[in-house]
Order: C-alpha cells, then sequence, then structure tokens
C-alpha cells in the first residue's frame, strides 16, 4: 500500500450497524505511516473489537509488527480491585463500548469514548506522527462514576505482535540509568504467570482479587529502572517509551496475540498499563508515552530514542 503525504480514510466495509464515519485513517507522511482506527472492522482482515494503531508501514521496515487482526497500542480493559468479571463485555469494555474516529490533521488522529456503561470511564486517545519512525500517544480520561472496588482505576494498553523469532521485550534493569544500562530480558512462560513488572519507584501495594486471564494482578519480581522497553520485530525495533511520572506498568504474554500465522505457534503481547489511586470522579487523568518503529541499529540507537523523548520531561534517568 503507498503511503501517502496527505491523510487518507479508509471506508469499512462488512460492518454492522455503525454509522457512515469513518472508523479509520492514516497519518503520517511519505516514507512513514500508521493506521489509526476504532473499534469497528477495517478492511479484509482486521476485526471489530480492536482499537488503536492497525498498521505501521515505512522505509526498511518490512512487513507491520502487529497481528493484521488486531492491533497496536490496543486500549483493551478497564478494571479496579475486584474480581474480574465473567461477562466479557466488561472484562473488555473499552474494546466493546462505542468509540469515534477523528481525523485532526494529516499526521494526528483521535479517538473518543463516552463514559463506558460498568466503570464509567470517558476518554480522548490522541495520536500523532511527530517525525519518521515516532508515534507519539496522549491518553486523557475522566472517570465519572464514583466507588471503584478499592478506590482505583486501571487502565490497561495491548499490542500483539505477530510472529517475532524473539518474543521478549528488554529494559533497563531497577538501579540502571541511560547512561549506564543493566538490560533485562523478560519474556513470561505462560499467561498470567509473573506477568507484570513495576518501576522501582513505584512502591504502591494493591490487593487484587484479580481472576483467571489477568495480567495486572500477577506480579513478577523483576523490576525497571528507566522507563521504557523494547522488542525486536525482524529488522526492526519497537521501542515504548513512558512519561515518567505515571509509572508505567509493563505488562507481557506470550500467547495473547493468538496463534501465528503458519499455526506453529503462538503471538506475544507486549502490554502496558496505568494505574490511578485515590482517583476522583469528574478529574481527568493522562499520561504521554511515545512509540518508535524503525529499523534495528543497536541498543545505542533505542537509548538515543529514550533519552530524547524522555528529555522532554527533564529528566536525565
Amino acid at each position: 500500500m503507498a503511503v501517502a503525504t496527505m491523510l487518507v480514510l479508509f471506508a469499512v466495509t462488512g460492518a454492522a450497524p455503525v454509522s457512515d464515519a469513518a472508523a479509520a485513517g492514516r497519518i503520517g507522511g511519505k516514507g512513514f505511516s500508521c493506521v489509526v482506527g476504532d473499534n469497528q472492522p477495517w478492511g479484509e482482515a482486521h476485526r471489530a473489537g480492536y482499537n488503536g494503531v492497525f498498521l505501521v508501514e515505512g522505509e526498511g521496515l518490512g512487513a507491520s509488527p502487529f497481528v493484521p487482526q488486531y492491533a497496536g497500542l490496543n486500549l483493551e480493559h478497564y478494571f479496579d480491585l475486584g474480581p474480574r468479571s465473567p461477562d466479557d463485555a466488561v472484562f473488555f469494555e473499552p474494546r466493546r463500548a462505542p468509540m469515534t474516529f477523528t481525523a485532526v490533521d494529516a499526521r494526528t488522529a483521535e479517538l473518543r469514548q463516552a463514559a463506558t456503561p460498568h466503570y464509567g470511564v470517558e476518554s480522548v486517545t490522541r495520536f500523532e506522527v511527530t517525525a519518521p519512525g515516532r508515534i507519539d500517544m496522549t491518553f486523557r480520561c475522566t472517570p465519572r462514576r464514583a466507588g471503584l472496588e478499592g478506590g482505583v482505576l486501571g487502565v490497561f494498553w495491548a499490542s500483539y505482535i505477530n510472529a517475532p523469532e524473539d518474543k521478549s521485550i528488554y529494559f533497563p534493569a531497577a538501579g540502571s540509568t541511560l547512561d549506564a544500562p543493566v538490560w533485562v530480558q523478560y519474556a513470561t512462560q505462560a499467561h498470567g504467570r509473573d506477568s507484570t513488572v513495576v518501576s522501582e519507584r513505584d512502591t504502591r501495594s494493591f490487593a487484587f482479587q484479580g481472576g483467571e486471564g489477568t495480567l495486572f494482578n500477577n506480579l513478577s519480581p523483576l523490576q525497571y529502572g528507566v522507563p521504557f522497553f523494547y522488542g525486536r520485530h525482524g529488522d526492526s525495533v519497537l521501542v515504548y517509551i513512558f512519561e515518567p511520572d505515571a509509572l508505567i506498568r509493563f505488562s507481557h504474554s506470550p500467547s495473547g496475540g493468538g496463534p501465528t500465522p503458519a499455526k506453529d505457534g503462538f503471538n506475544p503481547a507486549w502490554d502496558f498499563q496505568y494505574l490511578i489511586e485515590n482517583y476522583e470522579a469528574g478529574k481527568e487523568y493522562g499520561f504521554r508515552m511515545r512509540l518508535v518503529c524503525k529499523p534495528w541499529k543497536g541498543r545505542a540507537d533505542v537509548l538515543a530514542e529514550a533519552r530524547a523523548f524522555l528529555s522532554e520531561f527533564q529528566v536525565k534517568p
């Protein structure tokens, strides 16, 4: 598919029932672009119920890293300290509740969701291609419902990676800095086992009741020292870099992305979470992050990308 210098909107086919508004659109410019969309199906492969970044294309990248039926940076769960609901419409509420796509300009798109039926979370997610290989995401949410279990609102994103040879993600260990990183290779053995890594600065303790299939309530003994991780897909790298004060938690599943195209294994999910403790109904919360998708040039280049984003917050970890 050719990369365009202006925004191209795509019609939804086979969707029922949907509005006439576009469900997805391409943002970016010559040499690098991505398709962002809401919860409606798109094209021949992409299924309903997976919002976020549908695919990424660029010079030297090869195939898009995301499973074609699913997405990356997919807003997947809201949760509190209560047990997992047996109703998937609640467990996957951000994926099931109506969401709208808006083309802001040639490089920017927004996904908006009114207050959801169960958790009552209103959200706006903005995606912007700020430079070749860089997609900046700004998330803002306003909880409209008081009284969530334990006074905690959790927000969970998933990225479903299409058949990487290495399912691992890598991050700087606790005590590391960008100038002196000690790398941790992190790949869980089974879905839901040691599945979440917290920051060395994150001293919060939550009494999750959780349940089968949840990743957020199963903590790894590992911790990270600088708020980013990366993973390899073919000859490309994906780098997820986060606003430091958000205290994002990383999660991993070896099988969350479903069977590989060859049916000889499973696609991993490279995930993250944002937790708001003692939240207030009607107050806005949020954070920024950057997804870098570019040809692999080594760890020094990954560190340079992390340093470039984190310097915007006057942080020199």
